[in-house]
């Protein structure tokens, strides 16, 4: 099984590092405007986000809703062929896939703790990080044509759809087993988490979206830029091999102590964007801020809520999707006004995250009282 979960992470991940570094590119190529890919691309993490809820409403998260989200991955990443040309198409494509993805990554994550442990997770999910950093290696010298890309995308969702297939049918008696009956996660009553999970993610807005823009806008190479992304990647696949023995300790004071590194990196990044050294020092810092922090969470809600299927989905939706979303959102309207402190509004939001989840942790010392 863990020889699955590794091929499956290496795959899917390959997926996203198309979706994120090349699909943008490809859609200029075509001729698309920039307000028309960033409506397509925005469209995702809100279907990330609503997902979670049609479970609540009676949806059953088990094989069977797994295994049609694989075919909704595969059938969309095909549909891409037929739409490239038409932006409503498009859209539809990428909302579909944002289905199939929202749903298939929270379930095989849950298969990954309860078949590795909290311990272990680290050491297989680095091979996303390794497949992530290998497809943008190796498209980016074939990248001749929107057809390459397309190609790309279409065979690592049939790989991936077949792999998480075979992982479900395998991890099928021991998850029918463990079924949830009742959903036990109340987010108005544990607002306060749920708000600094999110918040986090908000913060990464003006990383994700604007780094290479940001970093080159102050002096720094393209060629540089790139090293920095590859090294951020690199410090990120040590963290998740080493982090086993750190995950034995108190998860919610690493949820917070990453959450205030975070923000002192942002905050390195608009004090010194020209700085090279400082530059290499903050991606340095993603071991913490992602990969640490990313274990922690969801072995945090692993073991926090009964429902732990539906706390992945939830995971995934509200801080990766909503929290995406806001952030993407957020960090432009920053950059087109005021441009220099892009950074220091992440340093804000990620501190106010490290306060949620301060307060958070107070709430449930006097609960406990």
């Amino acid at each position: 099984m863990s020889s699955l979960l590794a091929i499956f992470y290496f795959f899917y991940f390959s997926i996203i590092g198309v979706y994120i570094i090349f699909l943008p590119k490809v859609l200029s190529m075509v001729g698309y405007s920039a307000s028309d890919i960033g409506i397509i691309f925005a469209a995702a993490p809100l279907v990330r986000f609503l997902v979670p809820f049609a479970f609540i409403k009676g949806l059953k998260i088990n094989v069977r809703s797994f295994n049609i989200a694989l075919l909704i991955m595969c059938f969309s990443a095909l549909f891409f062929y037929f739409s490239l040309n038409s932006f409503y198409k498009l859209l539809f494509s990428n909302i579909s896939l944002g289905i199939g993805l929202s749903i298939v990554l929270p379930y095989v994550e849950l298969i990954s703790l309860k078949y590795l442990g909290k311990e272990r997770y680290g050491k297989i999910r680095l091979f996303g990080s390794v497949g992530f950093i290998l497809v943008a290696l190796v498209l980016v010298k074939f990248l001749s044509s929107a057809d390459v890309a397309l190609m790309y995308l279409l065979v690592l969702t049939l790989i991936t759809a077949l792999i998480g297939y075979i992982i479900a049918k395998k991890a099928d008696t021991l998850l029918e087993k463990a079924q949830e009956t009742t959903n036990d996660i109340n987010l108005l009553k544990d607002w306060r988490l749920w708000v600094g999970l999110t918040l986090m993610q908000v913060s990464f807005g003006p990383f994700y979206n604007f780094f290479t823009i940001y970093t080159t806008d102050h002096g720094v190479s393209l060629d540089i830029a790139i090293y920095l992304w590859s090294f951020g990647v690199i410090v990120e696949i040590f963290m998740l091999y080493f982090q086993g023995s750190l995950l034995r300790k108190n998860l919610l004071l690493i949820l917070q102590a990453t959450t205030f590194i975070t923000a002192f990196r942002w905050f390195l990044l608009f004090l010194f964007p020209d700085n090279i050294t400082i530059l290499f020092f903050s991606q340095a810092l993603h071991a913490l801020s992602f990969a640490l922090f990313h274990s922690a969470a969801i072995s945090y809600l692993f073991y926090l809520y009964k429902h732990k299927s539906l706390a992945q989905q939830f995971f995934s939706g509200i801080t990766y999707g909503f929290g995406a979303f806001l952030g993407a959102l957020i960090a432009g309207y920053v950059y087109e006004f005021y441009p220099s402190y892009l950074f220091l509004s992440a340093t804000l939001i990620a501190l106010i995250a490290t306060w949620f989840l301060y307060i958070w942790g107070k709430s449930l010392k006097k609960t406990s009282l």
